[in-house]
């Protein structure tokens, strides 16, 4: 039998990316975003409340570095409603401007985007490889968000023996 020793090519350059700085205008940035969640979870709080609406569920579902939102259902008390067309005020940020933009948004989108928002922040990448699937619950009479979270993943388990 015979050793091959593998080759291995040049050694790069040094990076000319100051890393330390990228990843602290992204700390800044996503402290930005976090400050900007209450105010529009109020917003779309007091939206559902005067629409009637005691809460909302939002099943989502992701694999195969893909994920969507499977459905969003509003309800008055037990009864399933349709979901009003009426827009309040979302702030955001745009990748290319710093400065906080106003967006009039439905109901019913608001509470999508901060759905993703949420599953980006508590589970980056949920919809990669095997995914994940769960649903969330907007409380508006608690005014709290509720996600359940199911994660798939594939499991190997090796055994060795030597006789």
């Amino acid at each position: 039998m015979s050793k091959i020793e593998p080759t291995l090519a040049a050694p790069m350059a040094p990076s000319r990316i100051d890393f330390t700085a990228v990843l602290a205008r992204q700390a800044e940035r996503d402290a930005r975003i976090a400050a900007l969640r209450p105010a529009n979870k109020e917003r779309l709080f007091d939206g559902l409340t005067a629409a009637g609406i005691t809460h909302v569920t939002v099943s989502f579902d992701g694999y195969g570095d893909s994920g969507q939102v499977e459905g969003i259902s509003a309800y008055a008390g037990e009864t399933e409603v349709a979901c009003p067309k009426t827009e309040i005020a979302y702030a955001a940020l745009t990748w290319d401007d710093p400065e906080v933009e106003m967006r009039a948004l439905s109901l019913e989108d608001v509470v999508e985007q901060l759905a993703y928002d949420l599953l980006s922040d508590t589970h980056g990448g949920w919809e990669n490889n095997d995914g994940a699937y769960g649903e969330f619950c907007f409380d508006a009479s608690a005014r709290t968000i509720h996600l359940e979270f199911n994660e798939r993943f594939t499991s190997s388990e090796l055994t060795a023996h030597d006789f």
